[in-house]
């Protein structure tokens, strides 16, 4: 019989009655029931109920152990009364009579506990991460999230990919976010980068001549945490074709990530239609360019009805260039009480308010609008509304105005809140879209031109796209949304090497710094480069929506704290002065 363990805590049924066996695990509860010990113990694989009485020579022994000792067990399978089988365990029929017993490694008192669902604060969990994991539903989540790489994996060497290696040290690059700078011991003064993300080494790839490309990838990059992101680094299905356009990648990626979710969206619905949605049409229908189609809410434009109209605020604002008013119909949300709630929330998220109009029966039967916009803006301009918004009796529109970019992100919010406080979000089912045409170009904060999404995408049009207005400029860029998060982004890359030096030139980068920045690249495009588009999926995002869980933490198994902080490892850590004078660095005092 092997030292350990002849079983795991899984194995063992009702064929083995009677069976000598060797089990080792943790302690994961002990009951004492006067003179009967019964103890549960718990390996990777499940949990398998020891039981010992006086008679037994391992009781003493068993009497002295707590939670989560590790400890080796030998004894004998016996059947469970009918009884008491327990049909929630795969081991449920027996129970192991134990014989004896050999502590393998003993626990000291705990700082949280294993056994349940205590929620504990954060900090502890990740001080005590070794211990966190241990539990049930984390374990579940880390077992899935091998699980589903494995399976991405699978799916896509199916699909006629090949998965290589790109590096992890490489140079510095503007893709969005701060990078992760590491000092060059050979080469005083000067800094590697830790990748924000294979973009470059895929595309070279590429042009190497290698068709179809992906990888499991870690992405570094310096942000500040949310709970749907990870500050400091995450992993993504890295993918890349030559030869390609959009729908192609689209063709490619659905089967990949609809099966996935197949296969692990416990028995939630996903469906099948993927549509293509503008970006700009996404802002203003759902105030946001990863929507949640699960709620039916669409927004709508309803300026023409207060243009001139009794409502002198909106009418008012609508004089300045550049404003509109959007509605948001909230079907079966025709009372003032639930009004009211939703004005509340508006003032909440930093707005004076939100106007809304309701349709109720009136004294005489009919339908009326009630309201302080209804009285405002007079029966023909409501029912106009009504009618636009397809609204009835019981059901209720709210309205915020000005420039879309100061009030679209709350009117997403807005939507979301509605359609949750009413019901009307769908449960138990995924959906996807593939949101399009994205801007090439923003303005920053200061008014300076700069790329809203991926530099290396192709601007729609060509060269003679970026000989005009740069803000009306789209771009071969993609993401797909599920359920309100973003999974992947991608696009169809700028292969040329004058279009390339002309797409940065706007965002204000010259042809020197594109040349200092992107050599290798550049380089690669001037010997012959294939067209070629791809994307990365979140493998982080996927497996948090596919656990149910909104914190990302909750599926990273040694995640960082919200100050980016490693509480089991001690990092970020001070270096010495060993290293800093190896380096060549000295680090100056914080003010």
């Amino acid at each position: 019989m092997h030292a350990y363990r002849s079983h795991t805590c899984t194995e063992l049924n009702a064929a083995h009655v009677g069976q000598e066996v060797r089990l080792s695990g943790w302690v994961h509860r002990v009951r004492d029931h006067g003179g009967v010990l019964f103890l549960d113990l718990r390996d990777h694989y499940g949990i398998t109920q020891v039981i010992a009485d006086a008679d037994s020579p391992a009781f003493a022994e068993l009497e002295t152990v707590r939670a989560e000792w590790v400890i080796r067990i030998e004894g004998r399978v016996k059947a469970r009364d009918a009884s008491l089988v327990n049909p929630k365990l795969a081991t449920g029929e027996i129970e192991v009579y134990a014989t004896g017993m050999s502590v393998l490694g003993a626990a000291d008192e705990l700082p949280l506990p294993v056994f349940g669902e205590t929620d504990y604060p954060e900090e502890t969990r990740l001080t005590y991460r070794f211990l966190d994991l241990r539990r049930e539903k984390l374990h579940q989540n880390m077992m899935l999230r091998s699980n589903v790489v494995r399976s991405l994996r699978n799916r896509m060497w199916g699909a006629g990919f090949n998965e290589f290696q790109t590096p992890i040290i490489t140079a510095s690059s503007p893709e969005g976010a701060r990078d992760f700078l590491v000092p060059s011991r050979l080469h005083p003064g000067k800094f590697y980068a830790l990748p924000q993300a294979p973009q470059q080494f895929k595309q070279l790839i590429m042009v190497a001549g290698f068709d179809r490309y992906f990888q499991i990838a870690p992405c570094f990059r310096d942000e500040d945490p949310r709970a749907d992101r990870s500050p400091t680094d995450f992993y993504q299905l890295d993918i890349e074709m030559s030869f390609v356009e959009q729908e192609d990648v689209f063709a490619a990626v659905q089967p990949v990530i609809q099966g996935l979710f197949e296969e692990f969206g416990q028995g939630k619905r996903v469906d099948a239609d993927w549509p293509r949605i503008a970006y700009r049409d996404a802002m203003l229908w759902y105030g946001s360019d990863k929507p949640d189609l699960r709620n039916p809410i669409k927004m709508q434009v309803v300026s023409e009805h207060f243009a001139g109209s009794g409502f002198a605020i909106f009418a008012k604002l609508l004089e300045n260039e550049g404003t509109e008013i959007r509605a948001i119909p909230a079907p079966t949300g025709g009372s003032r009480k639930f009004c009211d709630r939703m004005n509340a929330f508006a003032q909440q998220q930093g707005l004076p308010g939100m106007g809304y109009i309701f349709w109720r029966k009136g004294d005489d039967g009919a339908m009326e609008a009630a309201g302080p916009l209804a009285k405002n803006i007079g029966p023909e301009r409501t029912e106009a509304i009504r009618q636009q918004l397809g609204l009835g009796e019981g059901d209720a529109a709210f309205f915020l105005g000005g420039k879309p970019e100061s009030f679209e992100a709350v009117a997403g919010r807005a939507r979301t809140e509605i359609g949750r406080e009413l019901g009307l979000t769908e449960e138990n089912c995924f959906k996807f879209a593939w949101i399009v045409d994205f801007p090439m170009y923003e303005k920053d904060d200061e008014g300076k031109i700069d790329f809203s999404h991926n530099p290396f995408s192709m601007p729609q049009g060509g060269m003679e796209a970026l000989e005009g207005d740069p803000l009306k400029v789209h771009a071969y860029q993609y993401d797909l949304a599920c359920n309100g998060y973003e999974l992947i982004s991608g696009g169809i890359r700028n292969h040329k090497p004058e279009i390339m030096f002309k797409a940065f030139e706007l965002a204000g980068y010259p042809k020197e710094e594109v040349e200092k920045r992107f050599g290798g690249m550049v380089k690669a495009f001037r010997y012959g480069a294939p067209p070629h588009g791809g994307c990365a999926a979140g493998i982080d995002r996927i497996v948090m929506l596919l656990a149910d869980e909104a914190n990302i933490r909750e599926v990273i198994m040694f995640p960082m704290n919200q100050r980016a902080e490693d509480l089991l490892m001690g990092a970020p850590s001070e270096p010495t002065n060993e290293q800093l004078r190896e380096l060549r660095l000295r680090v100056v005092p914080k003010d």
